[in-house]
């Protein structure tokens, strides 16, 4: 089985879902990761050189080429593909500062269009997207661009958000009809490779040990419908 799931950034896969995606790999399934956006952008500004310097990279370093060497070598932990997108994160959308990529999406910030578009020609028979816990205005695009497909999707909670809103309620466009759903899952690879992600430790967990310490207790409990469970039942 082909089994695709939709990042948004170069980190969320593997923070929110690496454990289950590493079983999935280690049962025999062909498993991609599609992050939608990985877009580097020359000669960056404003809140978009912000996320770059509070990371303490300095202003000539592709900070967007960094964190795909990143990820590909998180998913080798992972035994997962990867594919980047060339899409721009959110501050080279025009978002300005950190409350205000929690603040809803913009009027005419359609970029859920072109991340289906894009999409449409990635094969996967199972899929994996996020529920936009926490309401960052990248996740909430991919939600969009993922529901109302017509495809099978577990729906994973978003971390870290998950571990600072408990509570947190999804997005809107996440389908109705779902129950929770726990796979197999490989925590331990899934913090070896969330230790790959060196640029965001500090910033997202405050180190490596830290992040370890916070995800062990995290299970990955996903969303399903029927059309999902079917797929994963031993008969399938």
């Amino acid at each position: 089985m082909k089994v695709t799931a939709v990042s948004p950034h170069l980190d969320d896969a593997a923070f929110s879902v690496g454990g289950t995606l590493a079983a999935l790999a280690d049962a025999g399934h062909e498993v991609t990761v599609v992050t939608c956006f990985t877009a580097s952008v020359p000669g960056p500004t404003g809140f978009a050189l912000a996320c770059q310097l509070d990371k303490g990279l300095p202003v000539g370093v592709d900070y967007m080429a960094l964190r795909r060497d990143e990820d590909a070598a998180a998913l080798t932990v992972l035994g997962a593909a990867p594919l980047h997108l060339d899409l721009p994160e959110a501050p080279h959308r025009g978002y300005t500062s950190a409350p205000d990529l929690f603040a809803g999406v913009h009027d005419g910030d359609d970029v859920w269009r072109s991340v289906r578009e894009r999409l449409a020609d990635v094969p996967g028979d199972l899929w994996l997207a996020p529920q936009a816990l926490g309401s960052h205005v990248d996740h909430l695009q991919v939600l969009r661009a993922v529901a109302g497909t017509g495809r099978p999707v577990l729906w994973w909670r978003d971390s870290p958000y998950v571990l600072r809103e408990p509570g947190a309620v999804p997005g809107p466009d996440l389908p109705g009809g779902l129950t929770p759903l726990e796979l197999p899952q490989d925590l331990g690879r899934r913090a070896d490779a969330c230790a790959c992600y060196v640029t965001q430790l500090g910033f997202q967990f405050g180190g490596a040990d830290a992040m370890r310490a916070a995800l062990a207790g995290l299970p990955e409990v996903l969303l399903a419908g029927a059309d999902a469970r079917a797929l994963l039942s031993p008969a399938s």
